[in-house]
């Protein structure tokens, strides 16, 4: 399952290799927001895993990012005690100002909307004869 959520990055954290085959970063952002006139800060860690350990270079601490993230859960025993814990891994990182698609980023579909009317009446029918239509 894929959220998203939208902070100020704090912190950014060293690689950590895990193993010769696994290596983890972690970033933090902070959320604010405002209740009754009161300030709520919240601080969300996340962690990058494998070739995306680079995301967090492409952001500077301090600047308003949007990430897209898994929700993952695990379950670890050891010694026969039973531990969980969960992560919330990112797989992109982006500046919250360039999230937004610009107008001329629309897949490459023109812009209607300052298309000029077409007031050439050849392709205009009637629904009578729409009504004829097989379909």
């Amino acid at each position: 399952m894929s959220f998203e959520t939208t902070g100020k990055l704090i912190a950014v954290y060293p690689v950590t290799e895990i193993s010769d085959k696994f290596k983890k970063r972690e970033f933090v952002i902070e959320q604010a927001e405002t209740k009754n006139g009161f300030d709520f800060k919240d601080y969300v860690k996340f962690q990058v895993t494998q070739d995306k350990c680079s995301l967090p270079d492409q952001v500077k601490v301090g600047d308003t990012v949007k990430v897209s993230f898994n929700l993952r859960g695990r379950k670890w025993e050891k010694d026969g005690t039973v531990n969980y814990f969960t992560n919330l891994e990112a797989w992109k990182l982006e500046s919250a100002s360039s999230s937004k698609p610009s107008v001329s980023d629309n897949s490459g579909f023109p812009d209607v909307s300052t298309a000029p009317l077409n007031d050439n009446k050849e392709f205009s029918a009637s629904a009578e004869e729409l009504d004829d239509l097989p379909f």
